[in-house]
């Protein structure tokens, strides 16, 4: 089945995304093979950080967080009232469901069903790193997803908008709280909560000043046609040196524990399907159209990994199982959501109500 979705639906990805599996995979072969052949590298890159955060990556981080951020139309948040269903669906899902079921899921396959195969220590770290990317609904790509599906790509845009100003109010408590139930890691609340304003405050306060004075000068036309078009590169290419980057750090948990990549994308997909599949019923339910109905589920259903690495960097550090798990979730991520792309396409039948409420 994903051989053939591949097929129906790649050719209407860019380049970087059709092929995003495969990047990761390159670059944590690359990685791995810079950090065990050159490992004194490693160490000079490690000399270059500031309470435990990699002065390097964060650069690139935060610089590649801009072209998402300046995507967002603020104007339309204002609009939203005028179609509050599927908003509500989305923050539901992603708020109260998705980081619990996570947690859940992670603490059961880690401390249970793998509990024999992976040491004590790096089970903690796997939960945390999974924990990160179930606080982080997605952003960017859940445009790429929408436009797959071919629905509402301006409510996409909303509702990317809305999730990114809660991130920043109820990633860090969530965080805190999750974590410290699951991992018993005493997790510094102004840590998690300067992390995120850092990674996503500063991007978002910046893509929107940006925003303003483009319109004011150039026009929204020639922001979204030319602008952005010409930076958008900035966070495939960001994201790929920060995974060569990260994998420099991890080439000893990578050589020493090469299973424990699938052990983690196991529960890791089940959760992503999982979260899919209650955001589709929901929205079945609350007979929300289509059009509405696909960014509303994709939304939850993958996942802002650009901020978990992060985070996960700046609480656990560049060599840790927790940044790892994060990077499993960029490489299951592309083949997982093109299936579940698929099965909305295959159902949008079920999505077309008479008179929705």
């Amino acid at each position: 089945m994903l051989k053939e979705l591949m097929g129906q639906t790649q050719e209407e990805l860019d380049f970087f995304s059709k092929y995003l599996t495969l990047w990761v995979a390159i670059c944590i072969i690359l990685g791995t093979g810079i950090g065990y052949f050159f490992p004194g590298l490693a160490t000079s890159l490690g000399e270059f950080e500031v309470a435990n955060v990699s002065i390097p990556v964060a650069f690139v981080l935060l610089v590649m967080m801009y072209p998402i951020m300046i995507k967002i139309n603020f104007n339309e948040v204002l609009n939203v009232q005028r179609n509050v269903k599927p908003l509500w669906l989305t923050i539901i899902v992603n708020w109260a469901i998705k980081p619990f079921t996570m947690a859940l899921i992670a603490w059961l396959f880690m401390r249970l069903i793998f509990s024999s195969i992976i040491p004590e220590t790096l089970q903690t770290e796997y939960i945390a790193g999974m924990i990160l990317l179930g606080l982080a609904p997605c952003t960017a790509m859940v445009l790429v997803w929408t436009s797959l599906a071919k629905a509402n790509i301006n409510y996409a845009l909303v509702q990317v908008s809305i999730n990114d100003l809660i991130i920043l109010v109820l990633f860090a408590p969530l965080g805190m709280l999750l974590l410290g139930i699951t991992t018993e890691f005493p997790v510094p609340f102004d840590t998690i909560f300067l992390s995120v304003l850092f990674y996503v405050g500063i991007p978002l306060l910046l893509a929107a000043v940006t925003r303003h004075v483009i319109i004011q000068k150039k026009g929204v036309d020639w922001l979204e046609n030319q602008f952005i078009k010409k930076i958008e590169w900035i966070t495939p290419a960001g994201l790929l040196v920060t995974l060569v980057l990260i994998f420099i750090f991890q080439g000893d948990k990578i050589i020493n524990y090469p299973l424990h990549i699938l052990l983690i994308a196991i529960p890791l997909i089940l959760q992503t399907y999982l979260v899919f599949f209650i955001g589709y019923l929901g929205a079945k339910k609350l007979q929300i159209p289509f059009n509405e109905a696909a960014p509303s589920v994709f939304i939850g259903a993958s996942n802002f990994f650009e901020l978990a690495v992060a985070v996960a960097l700046i609480l656990f550090g560049m060599n840790s199982g927790a940044t790892l798990a994060t990077v499993v979730g960029v490489l299951v991520e592309v083949p997982v959501m093109l299936s579940l792309v698929k099965i909305m396409k295959m159902n949008k039948s079920a999505f077309q109500f008479e008179n929705p409420t």
